[in-house]
């Protein structure tokens, strides 16, 4: 088997430029098929991720009339006495922490610009507001009993000019159906790094919120989330009350499940593509070596090399190919993938609905997916040298030698 090597080393190295291009078609190949796993990846995980911990949690107690889409306040669609039910919830042991929100449909307006946004009420205290207080770029995050604060987003602030301390009017939709406009004081600006949300979405504390709206004691729902968002059916289950709806983040999500589902078989179609040409290009390769090689092959099949034998010494070439090149390649897409996860990839303010994307996409290459794509780089050179080694180990020694000459 040494020799075997031997033998195929040497004879890779009679073409040293052939077989480097080869070898890098194979890396360039491997590392782009390694970065294409991570970017997708990470689109789907920072997606996942920032729609269950800004929207929807994992999972969400409403009110059984209340309907999203209109952001009513009107006590009919909305959950009485909340706290209660909140800290009723919190008790499950797989809660880490459920909190009431109060959603409302307003118009923030400064001297004569206008924009519409999505007012929500939050107790400022809770775990579940982690994302804008540690995102926070200046100012102070609200407290419960500040009754003219707003914590409004980094693309609102620059759209309106408005810096900490200034002043904007806020109207709202009110329970019985009016509008209600009060000034409030910017208290804080923050970022989650998702342009297309933040410029939508204004901060009050719950008690203020309820207040200006009219929805007295009411929230829209109950942000729960877990120390584990496979136990969410579990936690659905164990909710009960006839005039409540208790919503999983699968269901509350489907398109971003449904594009999740869907980015395996995307990027499967995209693998092939790829390797489809790695492939054109190892057969090639290997079809000029046996061509090229004909007579030392009517000479070795001559001396009593066995069709087997031939056919072994090409794959040993193109198993010494593929070492190299999967080398470099693991290397090069390790490089690009750790480079990109760390400063990402910018695309800016994308809306898409149903799914919150931050500003900048950052690649997660997972083992399990490094250690796929390079058996998959393998096994697919030595397939498509099979054909090129199989030609030349049915050649007659006879008809071999002359075909030289």
């Amino acid at each position: 088997m040494m020799n075997l090597f031997k033998m195929a080393f040497r004879n890779l190295g009679r073409h040293r430029r052939r077989s480097a291009l080869s070898a890098l078609a194979l890396s360039v190949s491997l590392a782009l098929l390694l970065f294409m796993a991570a970017f997708f990846k990470g689109e789907m995980r920072s997606s996942m991720e920032d729609t269950l911990k800004l929207n929807s949690g994992h999972v969400q107690v409403r009110a059984a009339t209340y309907e999203p889409e209109k952001l009513s306040v009107a006590w009919e669609y909305l959950i009485e006495k909340p706290e209660q039910v909140a800290a009723q919830i919190s008790t499950l042991e797989q809660v880490k922490f459920a909190t009431p929100r109060l959603m409302a449909s307003g118009i923030v307006s400064v001297s004569d610009e206008s924009t519409g946004v999505q007012i929500m009420g939050v107790d400022p205290a809770s775990e579940a507001n982690a994302p804008y207080r540690d995102g926070l770029l200046q100012g102070t995050f609200i407290t419960a009993d500040d009754r003219d604060g707003i914590i409004i987003g980094a693309p609102l602030a620059e759209a309106l000019q408005l810096k900490v301390g200034d002043s904007l009017n806020l109207l709202v939709n009110t329970a019985e159906g009016n509008v209600d406009e009060q000034p409030f004081t910017v208290r804080g600006i923050f970022s989650t790094g998702s342009s297309t949300y933040d410029k939508g979405i204004v901060l009050l504390p719950l008690a203020k919120t309820q207040a200006f709206s009219g929805a007295g004691d009411h929230a829209s729902f109950i942000f729960i989330m877990l120390d584990d968002r496979e136990q969410a059916e579990a936690v659905a289950a164990a909710i009960t009350g006839e005039n409540f709806k208790v919503l999983t983040w699968a269901e509350m999500n489907e398109l971003l499940v449904l594009v999740n589902d869907f980015a395996g078989a995307y990027i499967t179609f995209l693998n092939l593509i790829i390797l489809g040409v790695t492939v054109t290009v190892i057969i090639n390769t290997m079809l000029m070596a046996v061509f090229e090689r004909t007579r030392e092959i009517g000479i070795l099949t001559a001396l009593g090399m066995k069709g087997h034998q031939v056919i072994a010494l090409f794959l040993a070439e193109a198993s010494l190919l593929a070492l190299g090149g999967i080398a470099f390649g693991l290397l090069v897409g390790w490089l690009l993938t750790a480079y990109f996860g760390q400063v990402g990839i910018y695309f800016g303010d994308i809306g898409v609905s149903g799914m919150i994307m931050g500003d900048r996409l950052y690649p997660y290459l997972t083992l399990e997916d490094t250690i796929n794509l390079t058996i998959t780089a393998f096994i697919v050179t030595l397939l498509a040298s099979y054909y090129p080694a199989r030609l030349a180990s049915r050649m007659e020694p006879v008809e071999a030698l002359r075909a030289e000459k």
